[in-house]
């Protein structure tokens, strides 16, 4: 069953981040977390319509990418929220 994107944003910008505020906004097909210390990009968040899963990618000097050099990486939110709060690369830009 998928979640409503509502429901997404909200649990997003709900979420503790211990780096600092993130803005979060609606765009092309999922959310971009931007800081709201510096409007740098963080990562963005693409629903896969299965549940709360969701394909998470990190901003790759001029365009969105797949962190590592395994392919996608696919989570559950919380899990990925967690991933994008510990991992420093997404906050290069914040």
């Amino acid at each position: 069953m998928a979640v409503k994107d509502d429901d997404l944003r909200e649990r997003i910008t709900a979420f503790a981040f211990p780096r600092g505020g993130v803005e979060v906004a609606r765009a092309n097909r999922g959310y971009t977390l931007y800081s709201q210390r510096t409007g740098g990009p963080i990562a963005r968040l693409r629903p896969t319509g299965q549940g709360d899963t969701v394909q998470v990618l990190w901003w790759r000097r001029e365009a969105w990418a797949a962190p590592g050099d395994f392919g996608p990486i696919i989570m559950p939110l919380n899990q990925a929220l967690e991933f994008i709060a510990s991992e420093g690369f997404f906050w290069i830009h914040a």
